[in-house]
C-alpha cells in the first residue's frame, strides 16, 4: 500500500504548550463576557461581604463564569467547575482558577437580587454603545420546568383520602398501644415511632391543605372578577341589540379547592401547568420577557406561578428599567387580552396592540388586501376597538413583528441555550435565576451585534 496517512502522537500532544491568546481570538464570546463584566459596577455585591474571613474569589470572576456558562448552555455549577479544568474558554474566564461548585451555587443563590441590578447595567451599556434604543416592544410568556417532580405532588382529592386513612391508622395504633401488655406486638415494631411517623405526615398534609384552600380563594376571586366582566359585556350587547345575546350565559365560579388542585412537596411554590412543547402538564413556572423590536434585546422579564398570562403584564411592565425610558407601543398575543391589561399599558403611555383572537395561518387574498375598516363607534366594546386597531396599517406593522422578535428569543433560550428547567427552588430564587438567564441571553446577543 503506497498511500500515506497522518497519524497522531498522543504522548507528544500531552506535552504541547497552548497559548490561550491564539485559541481565543479577539471576537470570542469568552473574552467579550470578561470585558463586559469589567465595565459593570459590582459594588452592590461587595457591600454584602464581611470585613473578616478567608481570601474569597472576586465577584467579577464568579459573575463572569456564571454569565459565560448560562450564555453557552452550561447551567450546572458542577459542570462549570469541571469546565474550568477541561474547557479552554472556561479556563480563561476563570483566570486559571478553579472555584468549586459549592462556591458557584452559593454565589448564584445568595446574590440573585444583585444580579437583577446587573441586568439593568448591561442594558445601559448596550444603550451607551448604540445597540439599544427603546422604541416598540413585544411581550410573551412560556412555561419552564421547575426543579420539582410530579411524583412528589398530591392532589386535593388524594390528600383528603390520605388524611382519612392516616387518622384511622393512628387510632388503630393507639388502641394497639393500650393492648400492648396483653397482646404481643409484631417483631421490631415500635408503636410510638409508628404513631409519630403518621402524625408528622398528617402535619405536612394539613399544611398542604391550607395552601390549596388559600389558592382556591385567590383563584375564585380572579374568576369572579372575570365572570362579572363577562356579564357586563353580555348586558352591554343586549342593550345595543335589544335582545338577548346568543349562547349560554357565563357560569359562576365554584368555591373551594378542586379535586385536581395539586401541591408539590419538593417546590411548593411551583404549579402544575399545561406546556405546549410536551402537550401535557408539568410542574413549572410561568416566565415572561419584553423584547425591543429593533435589536431583540430583553428589556424586562418576570416570573410567576400563574398558569396563564392574564396577570403578567403589570409585573413585566414594572420590571422595565426607568433609565431606558418608555416604549412607544407593545405587541402582545391573545393570551394577554383584557381590559385591565389595556388600561395598564395606556396608563404608562404605551400604545397597546393585543390580539383579540387567534390569527388564521393562511389568509385569503381578499383578507390580505382588504381596505382599512371603518372606525368603530365611540360606544363600541374594548374588544371591537382593539380589533380595529390591529387591522389598521400601523397596527399590522407593529403586531406583525411580535412573531419575529419575542418568539424567537424564547425559542433561542429554550432550544439553543437549552434552558428548560430551573436549578433553584422557590418563587423568589427561580425569579433570580430567570434574570440570570435573560442577562446571559443579552450578552450573547450583544456579542453577535458587536461582531456582526
Amino acid at each position: 500500500m503506497t498511500r500515506k496517512f497522518k497519524t497522531a502522537d498522543y504522548e507528544a500532544t500531552l506535552d504541547q504548550t497552548v497559548s490561550l491568546r491564539e485559541v481565543l481570538p479577539a471576537q470570542h464570546l469568552a473574552r467579550f463576557v470578561v470585558d463586559v463584566v469589567a465595565e459593570l459596577d459590582p459594588a452592590c455585591i461587595y457591600e454584602r461581604y464581611g470585613v473578616r474571613g478567608g481570601e474569597a474569589y472576586a465577584p467579577e470572576l464568579l459573575l463572569a463564569l456564571l454569565f459565560y456558562g448560562y450564555a453557552t448552555g452550561v447551567f450546572s455549577s458542577r459542570k462549570i467547575e469541571r469546565a474550568t479544568y477541561e474547557s479552554l474558554p472556561f479556563r480563561f474566564v476563570a483566570g486559571g482558577l478553579h472555584p468549586d461548585h459549592d462556591t458557584l451555587a452559593n454565589f448564584r443563590k445568595t446574590f440573585r437580587s444583585e444580579i437583577k441590578e446587573l441586568f439593568v447595567q448591561v442594558l445601559l451599556l448596550a444603550e451607551a454603545s448604540g445597540y439599544l434604543k427603546l422604541g416598540n416592544i413585544s411581550m410573551d410568556g412560556s412555561k419552564v420546568h421547575a426543579n420539582a417532580s410530579k411524583s412528589k405532588a398530591v392532589s386535593y382529592k388524594r390528600l383528603l383520602r390520605l388524611e382519612t386513612r392516616l387518622r384511622a391508622e393512628v387510632d388503630q395504633l393507639f388502641v394497639l398501644a393500650e393492648q400492648a401488655d396483653r397482646n404481643e406486638l409484631p417483631e421490631g415494631m415500635d408503636v410510638v415511632d409508628e404513631i409519630a411517623l403518621r402524625q408528622e405526615r398528617l402535619t405536612r398534609l394539613a399544611a398542604a391543605k391550607k395552601v390549596l384552600e388559600a389558592r382556591a380563594q385567590e383563584r375564585q376571586a380572579a374568576e369572579q372578577a372575570a365572570y362579572e366582566a363577562k356579564l357586563r359585556l353580555r348586558e352591554a350587547k343586549a342593550q345595543r341589540s335589544g335582545r338577548q345575546p346568543p349562547g349560554r350565559p357565563p357560569t359562576p365560579p365554584a368555591a373551594g379547592p378542586q379535586d385536581k388542585d395539586q401541591y408539590n412537596f419538593t417546590d411548593p411554590e411551583s404549579r402544575i401547568m399545561k406546556c405546549s412543547s410536551s402537550a401535557g402538564f408539568e410542574q413549572a413556572y410561568n416566565v415572561q420577557v419584553a423584547v425591543e423590536q429593533d435589536h431583540l434585546l430583553i428589556v424586562a422579564c418576570s416570573l410567576s406561578n400563574h398558569p396563564n398570562d392574564k396577570a403578567e403584564v403589570e409585573p413585566t411592565l414594572a420590571a422595565l428599567p426607568p433609565e431606558l425610558g418608555t416604549p412607544a407601543a407593545a405587541a402582545l398575543d391573545n393570551g394577554f387580552f383584557s381590559e385591565k391589561n389595556i388600561a395598564a399599558l395606556t396608563k404608562r403611555q404605551i400604545e397597546p396592540y393585543i390580539a383579540t383572537g387567534r390569527e388564521p395561518h393562511h389568509k385569503s387574498w381578499q383578507e390580505r388586501f382588504a381596505a382599512e375598516p371603518e372606525p368603530p363607534a365611540a360606544n363600541a366594546s374594548m374588544q371591537v376597538k382593539m380589533a380595529y386597531k390591529l387591522r389598521t396599517e400601523i397596527g399590522q406593522a407593529i403586531y406583525r413583528l411580535r412573531k419575529c422578535t419575542v418568539e424567537p428569543v424564547i425559542g433561542i433560550i429554550k432550544a439553543v441555550l437549552g434552558f428548560r428547567q430551573f436549578s433553584l427552588r422557590g418563587l423568589d430564587a427561580a425569579d433570580g435565576e430567570w434574570y440570570l438567564v435573560c442577562l446571559a441571553f443579552n450578552l450573547k446577543r450583544l456579542h453577535t451585534l458587536a461582531w456582526a
